[in-house]
Order: structure tokens, then C-alpha cells, then sequence
């Protein structure tokens, strides 16, 4: 399956090799930059499926690249290096990146990283969606069983009675558990506060 790519090296030759085997792999390119800056300035605008990094560039480095591509899921990181250093290593997967090759490159090594690298990208960001669900999941049952209990403290309902109240309430105004149990919690709220006022007095 073909892949959108964009490429960042700053030697022209090794660029234009990039491009051609990426275009004879049947790949698309869908941009080109010659340092960091420009390369995730062009990543934020193209959306390619995955970016071919080299790792030393003027100014952000393809570390860094790759690490603000991955943490703004915009897509997945290969990165090249003509040394293939311990410490360039830890940081390539401190950073995230999903991919590392060294210089000369074999064409077909190539592919196969891109291939797996968009793979565990997808999945990665799947995972992420998934997380983000719960947390929201999390984040809404909390509110709710807020708003349960100043319902229940306020109108002297069961816990039952005051969850029915709310699921009422949110299917009549069409608005998410989570809304509704907010717009109760800031008007119950603000009642009470006259009551804590009067107290300190």
C-alpha cells in the first residue's frame, strides 16, 4: 500500500535518493525539507502518513522532529543516521520514533520500516483515542456522582432518584450526562455559598 511521505534531509544528493527510491518503492512524497524547522512546519501541513528523518539537521534535529510528530500524533517517525551511536539510539526511542535505518540505506529495508512504522502508528493512536475515551468515561462519572449527591443532600432523593433525575434531564435538553451534571453542580454550588458565607460569619 502506498505511503505518504515527506523527507527530511539536509544533503541534497542524499534527498534526491530518498525520493527516488521512495517513488520506485511506489511510495508518494508529499514534501521535502532540508532542516528540522521547515520539516515540521511542512508535517503540520501536508499530514503525511509517516516522515523519513535524517538526524543531524540544521536546527531542530530529526530527533526532535520526530518527537513533536509522534507527541501531536501527526504521523509516524523514520529516522536515518550515517552512525548508528548508542546515544542516538536511546533517544530515537525516548522520542517515540517508529523506525531507525542507517546510511547507505537498502531500498527495500526502507519500505519495510516505513510499512511497520505507519502500522504501530495507527496503533499507537488508536491506543490513544482509546485512552483518551476512558479518561473522558472516568472524568464524566465523577461529575455525575457530584452532582448526585448535592441532588441528593438538596431535595432529600435516593441515589436512584437523583441519577433518574439527571438522565431525564439530559435526554430532555439533548445534552450529555456530562453537561448536565455541570450545570447542576455550579447552580447547586452557588446555593451553598451564601450558607458557608453566613457561616464564617
Amino acid at each position: 500500500m502506498p505511503v505518504r511521505v515527506l523527507v527530511a534531509e539536509d544533503e541534497y544528493l542524499v534527498r534526491e535518493e530518498i525520493k527516488a527510491s521512495l517513488t520506485e518503492l511506489g511510495h508518494i512524497v508529499v514534501g521535502e525539507a532540508s532542516d528540522g524547522e521547515t520539516a515540521l512546519n511542512l508535517a503540520k501541513s501536508v499530514k503525511p502518513d509517516a516522515a523519513v528523518l535524517d538526524i543531524k539537521m540544521p536546527g531542530k534535529d530529526g530527533i526532535e522532529v520526530a518527537r513533536e510528530l509522534v507527541k501531536e500524533g501527526i504521523c509516524a517517525a523514520v529516522l536515518l543516521t550515517a552512525y548508528a551511536l548508542p546515544e542516538f539510539i536511546q533517544r530515537a526511542k525516548e522520542a517515540g520514533a517508529f523506525g531507525f535505518l542507517t546510511k547507505p540505506f537498502d531500498p527495500k529495508a526502507l519500505d519495510a520500516a516505513l510499512q511497520i512504522a505507519v502500522a504501530r502508528f495507527h496503533e499507537f493512536r488508536k491506543l490513544q483515542e482509546e485512552v483518551s475515551e476512558l479518561e473522558e468515561e472516568l472524568a464524566t462519572r465523577k461529575l455525575v456522582e457530584r452532582a448526585k449527591g448535592l441532588l441528593m443532600k438538596h431535595y432529600n432523593l435516593s441515589e436512584d432518584e437523583a441519577y433518574r433525575l439527571l438522565q431525564r434531564r439530559s435526554m430532555e435538553t439533548r445534552k450529555p450526562m456530562r453537561e448536565v451534571a455541570e450545570a447542576v453542580l455550579m447552580t447547586l454550588e452557588l446555593m451553598e455559598e451564601p450558607k458557608a458565607t453566613r457561616k464564617k460569619r
